[in-house]
């Protein structure tokens, strides 16, 4: 139940998209560049907080006392997987802030482990990335090994 949860937060991102149209010779990271992704990411950023206003409302109005256990441990149950999934989407939202806040510093685009340009294809799929893809796969790999 989480995965779906959190395939549908995923999934939130993509609503009314326009990929970016590169044109050549135009420089990365430019005014609209920047004005592009700043609109995803408010988009994005505004969806997750309808959500969490839905979810506050799902709870104030479906809360009862059931008189059975078992109906009270299932809402418990759903009420829980409600919270943690908005809990995941809270944290979301912080990283998000902080993509905008590298916008609007003119730092954002690029990878904070070598510098190298991230990539508008990549930033569109995931626009609060901060490493560019080579250095994404090493980091993961490093954790898998810790990981054992």
């Amino acid at each position: 139940m989480p995965r779906k949860s959190a395939r549908l937060a995923a999934s939130i991102e993509f609503k009314n998209f326009v990929p970016y149209k590169h044109k050549r010779g135009e420089q990365y990271m430019n005014e609209k560049q920047y004005d592009h992704f700043r609109s995803i990411l408010l988009n994005w950023k505004s969806e997750l907080m309808e959500e969490v206003d839905r979810t506050v409302n799902h709870m104030k109005d479906e809360a009862a006392n059931f008189p059975d256990p078992a109906d009270r441990a299932t809402q418990e149950e759903e009420f829980s997987l409600e919270l943690r999934t908005r809990d995941r989407e809270r944290k979301l939202i912080k990283k998000i802030d902080k993509t905008i806040d590298n916008i609007d510093a003119d730092d954002y685009g690029y990878c904070e482990a070598c510098g190298v340009e991230i990539g508008i294809k990549r930033l569109e799929a995931r626009p609060t990335a901060t490493l560019c893809i080579d250095c994404k796969t090493l980091d993961e790999m490093k954790e898998k090994q810790v990981q054992g």
